[in-house]
């Protein structure tokens, strides 16, 4: 028993003497430190994802905020408001704002009509745009809504930005951008408004017109956009060639001429189909064509002179076409101020796959969140 008893000492203490050897001490030391590395390579990971993410797009659950990367429009933030139940803007403004964040440094916020129920997005839903509160520190407001009937708190927003002077892009029904019925705090604002000085309402006294038809038959004749007479060197159409702008939607009606503070940039060639070859409308439709995109500005009751963009064009499925969104990306240049460095021909790639509904598709995908409009990988 005592012999067993010293041969277990004896081994004790030859592995004690063995894991406290050098070599043994330095293998001990070298796996201690791969553990350690191993911790800070983990929390880098998670950081670096973690900037990747605050990088290219970050959502609250009411809306998509896209931090802009490198570009001219570095430092400028634009809030896009979608808010219609026909052109699937919720579709289209998501991709734009992907486009002038990721290609040209604009930090974009888009916003949406919300189901207050549940929290979704609802195209439907006429009375609520949470978020609204992000025009306060705005540089520019893109605005693709229609018919909307605001509540007073949310309308003040929006109503504080367009007296504020600073610049507006319209898109397609945002000439009839709003409906407002259920107070009268800001009926002025209301597409069909009668009130002195705001015949029209926001369309017709801040963007230039108003809702007054569908000037093409709508779904069957689609757009071919025709550089206006002298306009070819106008910076807002660099690199875009007359005739290159093709859209499904139809050419909606104005009333001509414009008025003065309006400067006609682009016209609209009803075409007798919906393919881009088809031939033109024969007959009076075409004669003349209307504008289908100008600028104009906007004296405020502030005494500020604001920079206006506005097209009768812009569906989701419109923005497919590449020239139409050279167009929206070099008037966003412009109207913060950066005509100057508007490209020789601006990168307009889409972003991710982009399969928009068509504008004749009435329904919408059900059940998403502004969040899951966040992906920017290309």
């Amino acid at each position: 028993m005592v012999a067993s008893r010293r041969r277990h000492i004896g081994r004790a203490r030859t592995q004690n003497a063995v894991s406290s050897s050098p070599e043994n001490l330095r293998i001990s030391e070298t796996e201690e430190w791969r553990t350690v590395l191993g911790y800070f390579r983990l929390v880098g990971a998670f950081c670096f994802a973690f900037l990747l993410l605050a990088s290219d797009g970050l959502s609250s659950s009411d809306r998509l905020v896209l931090n802009g990367k490198q570009g001219p429009g570095k430092g400028k933030k634009v809030v896009l408001i979608a808010g219609d139940d026909e052109y699937h803007s919720e579709e289209g403004l998501p991709q734009l704002a992907k486009i002038l964040a990721l290609r040209h440094g604009f930090t974009c916020t888009v916003l949406f009509s919300i189901n207050p129920q549940d929290g979704t997005i609802d195209p439907h839903e006429r009375r609520n745009i949470p978020g609204l509160e992000a025009l306060q520190t705005a540089d520019l407001l893109i605005l693709l809504t229609r018919f909307r009937d605001l509540p007073d708190d949310q309308m003040k927003y929006v109503v504080d930005y367009v007296e504020s002077g600073r610049p507006i892009i319209g898109l397609r029904t945002a000439t009839h951008a709003f409906e407002i019925k259920t107070s009268k705090t800001y009926e002025r604002y209301s597409w069909d408004s009668k009130i002195d000085g705001w015949e029209g309402g926001f369309g017709r006294r801040i963007l230039g017109e108003t809702w007054i038809a569908h000037h093409a038959r709508h779904g069957k004749e689609s757009t071919r956009g025709i550089i206006a007479p002298g306009e070819e060197n106008n910076p807002v159409l660099r690199g875009i060639e007359s005739g290159s702008i093709w859209v499904p939607t139809d050419v909606y009606e104005v009333r001509l001429p414009l008025p003065a503070t309006c400067h006609t940039l682009v016209l609209g060639r009803a075409l007798d189909g919906m393919h881009p070859d088809d031939a033109p409308v024969a007959g009076k439709v075409n004669e003349p064509m209307m504008p289908v995109a100008w600028t104009n500005s906007y004296r405020s009751t502030q005494g500020k002179t604001a920079r206006v963009f506005a097209t009768t064009m812009g569906s989701a499925d419109d923005l497919e076409n590449e020239a139409l969104r050279r167009l929206l990306v070099n008037a966003s240049y412009w109207a913060v101020g950066l005509e100057k460095k508007i490209p020789a021909r601006a990168d307009v790639d889409l972003v991710g796959d982009y399969h928009p509904r068509s504008f004749m598709d009435k329904d919408y995908t059900k059940g998403m969140r502004p969040e899951d409009l966040s992906g920017t990988r290309h």
